[in-house]
C-alpha cells in the first residue's frame, strides 16, 4: 500500500508574501492583531522557518491582511507518493 506524504514548504510562501507586501515580521504581527490574532514575532518566525505548522486562525488572519487567495499560501507545494 502506498501513502501520500505532503511536502509542506509553506514557510517559504509565508516569507515571500510578507516581503511582497513590504512588512517586517513585527509589522505583520501588528496587522494580525487587528484581526484578533496575537502571536509573538519569534513564534511567527517559526512558521516561516517551517519549525511549526501554521494554525488555521493565523492563516485566516494572513488571508485578511494580504487580501489574497488561500492558493497563494500553498503555491508550489506538491504531494509525493511513498512506497
Amino acid at each position: 500500500m502506498q501513502k501520500l506524504k505532503v511536502d509542506m514548504k509553506i514557510g517559504n510562501n509565508l516569507r515571500s508574501l510578507r516581503k511582497e507586501h513590504g512588512y517586517t515580521q513585527d509589522q505583520l504581527i501588528a496587522q494580525m492583531a487587528r484581526y484578533g490574532v496575537d502571536v509573538t514575532r519569534s513564534y511567527y518566525s517559526r512558521f516561516e522557518t517551517g519549525e511549526l505548522n501554521i494554525p488555521i486562525q493565523v492563516l485566516v488572519a494572513l488571508h485578511q491582511v494580504y487580501n489574497c487567495s488561500y492558493d497563494q499560501f500553498f503555491n508550489g507545494l506538491f504531494l509525493k507518493l511513498l512506497s
